[in-house]
This record gives C-alpha cells, sequence and structure tokens, in this order.
C-alpha cells in the first residue's frame, strides 16, 4: 500500500474506526491512544496491506489485539502490585450532538440522550464476546462476514452470538424498565 492509498484508507475508514475504539474503551483519552496505536501498527505494516482487501475490517482487528493486549497487561500488573479499581479513574464524559435537527425540545432530547445512555451501558455489561461483535456489525457497520473476519471466527458464531446478545439486550431493558 502505498502512501497516497495509506491516506486515502484514513479518509474513508478513519471515523469508523475511532469511533470504534471510542466504544471499546469507553472512554474518550483512552479512545484516542488506542486508534493512534492502531493507526501506528497500520503504518508499519503499510507495504504489507493489500489496499483491494478488506483493510477496514483489518485495522478493527488491529485495534481489538491492541486493546486485549492492554488489558491483559493491567490484569496482569493488578494481580503483582493492586492499585485502586481502574474503573474509579475514568470518568465518562461523551457530549453527542443532535446534528439532524429533529429533536428541537428540550425535554425530548433529555429522554433520547436518557434512552441512548442506558443502551449503552446495556451493551457495555454485555460479556467481551457480545459486546464485540455488537459494536462491529452495528457501530462500525461491517457485515457478519467481515465481522468474522475481524474477530478470526466462523460466521455463523457472528450470527449466533448477535442473536444472544441481542436476546441479553432486551431482557436487560425490559427489567430495567419494570424496575422503574
Amino acid at each position: 500500500m502505498t502512501e497516497a492509498e495509506f491516506d486515502r484508507m484514513i479518509r474513508t475508514y478513519g471515523k469508523d474506526i475511532l469511533r470504534f475504539c471510542l466504544m471499546e474503551t469507553g472512554d474518550r483519552d483512552l479512545g484516542d491512544e488506542l486508534y493512534q496505536d492502531t493507526m501506528l501498527t497500520l503504518w508499519e505494516q503499510k507495504e504489507k496491506l493489500d489496499p483491494d482487501s478488506n483493510v477496514k475490517s483489518y485495522a478493527l482487528s488491529v485495534s481489538i489485539h491492541i486493546w486485549k493486549n492492554r488489558k491483559r497487561k493491567y490484569a496482569r500488573r493488578m494481580r503483582i502490585v493492586p492499585q485502586e479499581s481502574y474503573e474509579q479513574h475514568i470518568e465518562f464524559v461523551e457530549t453527542r450532538e443532535l446534528s439532524d435537527g429533529s429533536l428541537t425540545n428540550p425535554e425530548e432530547r433529555m429522554l433520547c440522550a436518557e434512552r441512548t445512555e442506558r443502551v449503552r451501558r446495556a451493551v457495555n455489561s454485555l460479556q467481551e464476546k457480545y459486546r464485540l461483535v455488537v459494536y462491529l456489525y452495528y457501530t462500525a457497520e461491517l457485515t457478519a462476514k467481515e465481522t468474522a473476519e475481524c474477530l478470526h471466527i466462523p460466521e455463523n458464531t457472528v450470527r449466533s452470538r448477535l442473536r444472544k446478545a441481542k436476546k441479553l439486550l432486551k431482557e436487560r431493558l425490559e427489567a430495567e424498565e419494570y424496575d422503574r
């Protein structure tokens, strides 16, 4: 892959890859760092990349690999020298602008934001194998086949994990509604 093709790849898929990194980490700074590390890794491997293949899927696969390695490294460090919970140091703040202007009423915006946050929390509470499939399929807009290639699992496994994730999300969100 040439430098021009690499630049074109970033312009085409960069936002999707960044969005995936932000969703996976749940934090703006960690997401940006994961995105930068992913792009750096891809830059180092650019001669090996084939622009005609599915570069987006490969980039997301690299991102997942880097994130899993970081979590594994952190878990190992916590076994050696326990510290305060990592989550206590992360403050998840995401400002989302409603670009389409369809929700002009502040009350509607608040309800929409609350609903979105409930769904986001429910997705984040899923096991990693389900959460990754949901993120790749819905957020990164990969097909089931591309998701399977990215995660190195069979396509039917992707489909069954999506079905299971939807079922779990439905149960959790319905239970949450009844608790209110």
